[in-house]
């Protein structure tokens, strides 16, 4: 991938150039892409929104709720996913769905799969999502290429055959590493051009779990006992790392790399010789693992959108097929069940709400976010576990279902995230990146 560094501004507020910059944010859309070329992306069909339960008396928050019109003309949006092994699949199945939902009268739709080796490829049909890496597949690749405040992707090939097409925004549909952590965000941030989801602090704050707990710990926010490890400990003595979780926290523990997603790596412990092998599995994911105090009681779930005044979905309940919410029983097993709206006591459904909006924040999250959560038994306690940033938007998938359950389709919620990045872009757009002599501090 190229990517360039963002010109910082050295004019007042006032200036030229930051009003040039403002009137592009403000200005209609691109116009529509025409058929053929490198631009000639298929538009994959509409789909309905997934089943859910219309919220009771839910309120919903002024800045969840979708514009009562659409843009004058089309925003052209780019929908990245795919991506590295870790996660891959489960990205292609999120994008599948979200492609099939985005309103093609509002929007002109660039599907950007990414390989696993990081080749950036223009797909033309949904049906190619499963096939990024076959060898001789008809899609172009692309690059995305800064310019001045705004970016565009711009196809590789022949001078004759090469194209460029600027984007309004870009929707990542990328779990964890290298999509979720800050990294993408990162690169987009220094091509100015508006993302869905959290910004660069919020999605690696979010995505490294000790990072993230020593935030919620700083929130006050309950959460369970905790002992951190590191690969580097655990090669100079197994033992000596073992009688210092089991001096902490008693069994069934959680054994959790630090930065992955999807529940990869983690597994659950009830001796000692369960301890040993899960650290020794869990350290080929991540040098930094995270021992968890096992919590006896219900996971539920809770899907947090906005910005600076984010709202709360309903709560949800996932009751796994297995022994725990694994990758297989996420993504496999047919047998996991999520219930929408979860059958709790209003006020608890209350504070899992309050304590969801609480964690969104205390990461500096943005656009979109999915709190899980303990519910102790026979206590009543509840606990945050973690934060997703970009959680799943599969067809099983447990955040746009909250939201359907609230009252907001899935559609609508696709479009206020549209909106929620463009409105946060252009505030960023706003402030000032270099020192400038000609404003004067407040008084």
């Amino acid at each position: 991938m190229r990517h360039g560094s963002r010109a910082t501004l050295a004019e007042s507020r006032t200036s030229r150039r930051g009003k040039e910059r403002r009137g592009r944010l403000e200005a209609a859309p691109r116009a529509p892409l025409r058929a053929g070329g490198c631009g000639a992306a298929g538009e994959p069909g509409d789909a309905k929104s997934p089943a859910g339960q219309e919220g009771k008396g839910l309120p919903v928050a002024p800045e969840t709720q979708a514009a009562p019109h659409a843009e004058p003309a089309k925003l052209r949006v780019a929908v990245l996913f795919g991506g590295g092994p870790g996660e891959h699949e489960v990205s292609l199945g999120s994008a599948a769905s979200v492609l099939a939902a985005l309103d093609r009268q509002r929007y002109d739709v660039l599907p950007v799969g990414i390989t696993r080796d990081g080749r950036w490829r223009l797909v033309a049909e949904p049906a190619d999502l499963r096939s990024l890496d076959a060898a001789g597949l008809a899609a172009r690749e692309v690059v995305l290429r800064p310019a001045g405040g705004s970016a565009s992707l711009v196809c590789l090939g022949s001078p004759g055959e090469a194209g460029e097409m600027p984007i309004d925004v870009v929707f990542p549909v990328l779990h964890g590493t290298f999509g979720e952590d800050g990294t993408l965000q990162g690169m987009l941030e220094m091509s100015g051009v508006p993302y869905v989801g959290a910004g660069v602090l919020g999605s690696a704050c979010g995505m490294d779990k000790l990072i993230m707990k020593a935030l919620f710990a700083a929130a006050g926010l309950p959460q369970p006992a905790y002992v951190p490890v590191l690969a580097r400990d655990w090669q100079r003595d197994h033992r000596a790392v073992i009688d210092r979780i089991e001096a902490a926290l008693r069994y069934p523990l959680f054994v959790k790399p630090a930065n992955a997603g999807s529940s990869i790596g983690v597994h659950k412990a009830t001796t000692r010789c369960d301890l040993a092998a899960a650290l020794q599995d869990a350290m080929r994911y991540d040098r930094r693992l995270v021992v968890e105090q096992g919590i006896t009681g219900r996971e539920l779930e809770c899907g947090v959108l906005g910005n600076d005044e984010p709202a709360a979905s309903v709560v949800g309940e996932i009751i796994p097929a297995g022994e725990f919410y694994d990758y297989q029983a996420k993504y496999g097993d047919r047998g996991s069940q999520v219930i929408i709206p979860a059958n709790l006591p209003q006020e608890i459904a209350e504070r899992v709400r309050g304590l969801a909006v609480a964690a969104f924040k205390a990461v500096d999250a943005a656009g979109m976010g999915r709190v899980d959560f303990f519910l102790e038994e026979p206590t009543q306690r509840v606990y945050v576990n973690e934060i997703n940033t970009i959680p799943g938007f599969t067809a099983i998938s447990a955040y746009p279902k909250l939201w359907a359950a609230a009252g907001l389709p899935y559609r609508r919620l696709l479009d206020r995230l549209i909106e929620l990045a463009r409105e946060r872009h252009a505030a960023r757009a706003r402030l000032l990146t270099a020192f400038d002599e000609a404003v004067s501090p407040p008084s």
